[in-house]
């Protein structure tokens, strides 16, 4: 059972971090006991979209922004069916939302969705500790799952690690759907549902794109069962080291030279297909608010991550591979990590951040074009040939 923590008289409440240190607070949403990775998000506004974003599956989200919660939460925002975080920890939770689209607290949400989580710590001191020593496990505790210190760093220490974790099939579709385009249908895109956000295939539908979006179990003749003029490989949650089918599919899908697109995970993706390995961040990048450089371009974009993981890819020179010539197409200005990468002997790139603008920014809407472009340059191929 869970219960609203609203208002002046919260129950008590414990962060404990898996290297022991401690944040006492108050609870904030459901009362009772979490565990996941705690992981922080830089974001100011949007705190919706990262609450529902399967991404976060099994996470832990610290917000640096010290205000959360004031314009509510509302039923159009919504990236997926439900919130996923494992647990929420903000500062100073707003008393009242004040927004005209706002039909209820964010608050009350949490409790709703039995999302627990805590509020009235540090979260600065918070952040600086995570970024010092890295992402790791964490529990909160609240009410009757307040047990003493020693009990609570103990089950935060048996609670399963992100690297190594096998998650996208947890989050995705069990059943194939079709999200139809909006006006004149042009192109037909399969895409692998890894943890897909809802606003991804609205935006490709935009474009004139229907969207069939698979299973994370799909296999290659699942993809091509729909005559795809392109596939999508999506976001989603866990360690790409443990993607080994949807790896085997991307292959397949190089192998017959479709136009190609992944974002987040399907970057990750895209690079163990190409042969190159992948890591785990110290901290991951997680907000709103992140400055990449599209190399092919020159331009600056800021741009939505939610990634504790990376592609191993060389940045100063292009890398042969099974399927030709590829290059890193984008860097994250903060600190070089590979955010993108492209192929040059066939139609295939992919970025490791959210161009679908849930919430913002709209700095990279220009992916899905040339996504679509892509298709538009195969199709005019094949009618030639």
């Amino acid at each position: 059972m869970t219960t609203s923590t609203r208002g002046v008289d919260r129950t008590p409440a414990v962060l404990v971090l898996e290297d022991g240190r401690t944040f006492r607070g108050r609870a904030y949403g459901a009362v009772g006991a979490t565990f996941g990775e705690a992981v922080f998000s830089t974001g100011m506004t949007g705190y919706q979209e990262t609450l529902t974003d399967p991404s976060y599956h099994r996470q832990v989200v610290v917000m640096t922004a010290p205000h959360v919660g004031n314009t509510g939460v509302n039923d159009e925002d919504m990236e997926s069916k439900k919130i996923w975080v494992a647990g929420y920890v903000v500062r100073d939770p707003a008393r009242v939302p004040s927004n005209w689209r706002s039909t209820r607290s964010l608050d009350e949400e949490l409790a709703a969705q039995g999302i627990v989580g805590i509020c009235g710590i540090d979260t600065r001191a918070l952040t600086r500790h995570l970024r010092e020593r890295g992402a790791m496990r964490v529990g909160i505790f609240s009410g009757n799952a307040l047990p003493d210190e020693g009990t609570m760093l103990a089950e935060v220490r048996q609670a399963p690690e992100m690297s190594g974790a096998d998650l996208s099939a947890e989050v995705a579709t069990t059943e194939a759907y079709v999200v139809p385009a909006i006006g004149e249908k042009k192109y037909t895109v399969a895409a692998i549902d890894l943890g897909i956000k809802g606003m991804t295939p609205h935006r490709m539908a935009e474009r004139g794109i229907e969207v069939h979006v698979l299973p994370a179990t799909a296999t290659v003749e699942d993809v091509y069962a729909v005559n795809p003029d392109g596939v999508f490989f999506s976001n989603g949650p866990g360690d790409p080291a443990t993607a080994d089918h949807p790896v085997s599919v991307m292959r397949g899908v190089l192998e017959r030279g479709t136009p190609l697109f992944g974002i987040c995970f399907g970057n990750q993706i895209l690079g163990r297909a190409l042969g190159f390995g992948t890591f785990k961040l110290k901290y991951g990048h997680r907000g709103i608010n992140q400055p990449v450089q599209d190399r092919t371009t020159g331009k600056v974009e800021v741009t939505a991550h939610n990634h504790g993981f990376a592609v191993d890819a060389p940045l100063d020179r292009v890398s042969d591979t099974p399927y030709g010539r590829a290059e890193v197409s984008h860097v994250c200005l903060n600190d070089n990590v590979v955010e993108g990468l492209q192929l040059l002997d066939r139609p295939a790139f992919s970025v490791q951040y959210h161009p679908e603008a849930a919430a913002g920014p709209h700095d990279a809407a220009y992916l899905f074009d040339r996504f679509t472009s892509l298709m538009s340059t195969a199709l005019m191929e094949g009618q030639r040939a």
